[in-house]
């Protein structure tokens, strides 16, 4: 059984004249990453798969899981679901517990694709945390479920 942890980045800025892919987080931003962090450790991630836009990242790095190492995924930043989960179908099979740290709608319509459309909306610094019968290469649409959330 494999468990994946969809997160959604924290609140960020809207900063006139930055670059979507440089906005950093809002003090509440920083703060809802570090609990959601404080939860996401009693899962016991192997790794964290996160977009490198500024906000991701930060998000990332504020979850505060020193041990756990963290894979900056370019191809995460504008995915869409399928890119989404072409990403998880190459995660390395000894990877049990992954922590997906990117952005809506895509992260929120991953979740919903993998375990059905009774997940809520995705708030900023929200996560899904989805169980998954398979290892990561045969991911398919339906075969998770939904078995723990966090809204901000």
């Amino acid at each position: 059984m494999k468990k994946l942890i969809v997160l959604r980045h924290a609140k960020a800025e809207h900063t006139p004249g930055v670059l979507d892919y440089d906005r950093v987080l809002t003090e509440r931003g920083e703060r809802n990453a570090r609990e959601a962090g404080e939860l996401i450790a009693k899962l016991a991630p192997d790794l964290i798969v996160s977009s490198p836009s500024a906000r991701t990242r930060l998000t990332a790095e504020l979850l505060g899981l020193a041990d756990v190492p963290i894979a900056f995924e370019r191809d995460v930043y504008e995915a869409y679901t399928d890119d989404l989960v072409a990403i998880l179908r190459r995660i390395d099979p000894e990877v049990g517990t992954l922590v997906l740290v990117g952005h809506n709608p895509s992260v929120h319509d991953l979740v919903v694709q993998l375990a059905g459309p009774e997940t809520e909306a995705f708030k900023p610094g929200a996560f899904a945390v989805i169980e998954l019968p398979g290892p990561w290469e045969e991911l398919d649409p339906g075969t998770g479920t939904l078995v723990d959330g966090h809204q901000p």
